[in-house]
């Protein structure tokens, strides 16, 4: 079961998170989400823990929970949803934007 954890500090690394929900069982795979462009986290993640009880005991105990003092959100990761295609020739939002 895939699970979406939010309101992560910037400072939380994936090392973090394999302890934290290992301590509800065997934690498969953990994913920070890093910005491209700056490198930093994105202050979110995905964990995923192949049993489902596993995975819902640690969704129970840890949603709320406080690491580095922000509580956590943690559920079940939902499929992302689709963008519509931009139509041709549009820009993007950022188009011309210089720094």
């Amino acid at each position: 079961m895939k699970m979406y954890v939010g309101n992560l500090s910037f400072e939380t690394t994936e090392n973090d998170l394999q302890d934290l929900f290992e301590q509800h069982g065997t934690v498969n795979e953990v994913h920070l989400m890093m910005d491209r462009f700056t490198g930093k986290s994105r202050g979110f993640a995905f964990v995923t823990m192949n049993d489902g009880a596993q995975a819902n005991a640690a969704m129970s105990a840890l949603n709320g929970h406080e690491l580095s003092g922000r509580a956590l959100t943690v559920n079940e990761a939902r499929p992302r949803e689709e963008r519509r295609p931009r139509p041709q020739g549009e820009k993007s939002r950022f188009a011309g934007f210089r720094r």
